[in-house]
């Protein structure tokens, strides 16, 4: 188990370090750079699946890191227990089906959709589609109804235990574990002198607060976040730069603050 470690970075990643539209993470590679040289662990977390999340990692060069994978509701990597257990998947699809119909049917969520219907939805390829349908812990979805009639849908869910959080794209239901509980999983682990957590939505919220130092990466494509505790002292900041150019002005920064 490594511990002691200098800095530890948690990021989202569709609209923070994956560009919104185009998933590029190039014009993050400078920040990245500079976290690969200091040794310093960049854990994702995303509403990826680990199907998606080990591709990523593979990509970016971060096999050897925990990720945080469907919303805060699993972990992967060293130090993360094998989880298999698609049977909460299908305890929360038995819940979100047992909705009043009125409201059920206006949730469309990748249990409901065709991998051709998860590529329009998202972008991805065939492939990537297929990753993001293997769901173990949560369920994504798009509302098409009101806000009213989200709220009575959400409270029936509360009522059986589901949580729903809003990111970047989806409505995300799950057992109700966040990306801040596993963060702290991950921080007992590596030991870090420092934490920052960078995200763009109200899903990523906890996660901020949590960090050391916050990142609000600023996304045109939903409205911004609202104030969060400690923007006031300057320990969350935001971007002014959207997605990857945003998270790699951020980090460097930062980095150049903390004296690293």
């Amino acid at each position: 188990m490594q511990t002691s470690v200098p800095l530890i970075v948690f990021s989202d990643l569709d609209g923070t370090l994956l560009d919104h539209d185009s998933y590029d993470w190039g014009p993050a590679k400078d920040a990245l750079a500079l976290l690969e040289k200091l040794g310093a662990p960049l854990v994702l977390a995303s509403s990826k699946t680990a199907a998606e999340m080990r591709v990523l990692q593979e990509q970016m060069g971060l096999a050897a890191y925990p990720a945080i994978v469907e919303n805060g509701s699993g972990r992967i990597g060293p130090g993360a227990a094998t989880q298999t257990k698609t049977d909460q998947y299908a305890a929360l699809r038995d819940v979100i089906d047992s909705a009043p119909k009125d409201v059920r049917d206006l949730f469309c969520g990748f249990g409901d959709m065709t991998t051709a219907d998860v590529m329009r939805s998202t972008g991805l390829s065939e492939a990537a589609a297929q990753r993001a349908r293997k769901r173990a812990f949560s369920e994504p979805g798009i509302w098409s109804g009101t806000p009213a009639q989200q709220s009575d849908f959400v409270s029936y869910l509360r009522q059986q235990g589901v949580s729903a959080r809003a990111g970047g794209r989806f409505l995300t239901l799950s057992f109700g574990a966040t990306k801040a509980d596993q963060m702290r999983a991950v921080t007992d682990q590596f030991a870090p002198v420092w934490t920052i957590a960078l995200g763009d939505a109200p899903n990523d919220i906890e996660m901020i607060e949590a960090a050391d130092f916050g990142v609000i990466v600023h996304n045109p494509h939903h409205p911004p976040l609202p104030l969060l505790k400690g923007e006031e002292t300057d320990r969350i900041i935001r971007t002014s730069q959207a997605g990857p150019m945003g998270w790699n002005t951020a980090v460097l920064s930062l980095i150049d603050r903390l004296g690293l």
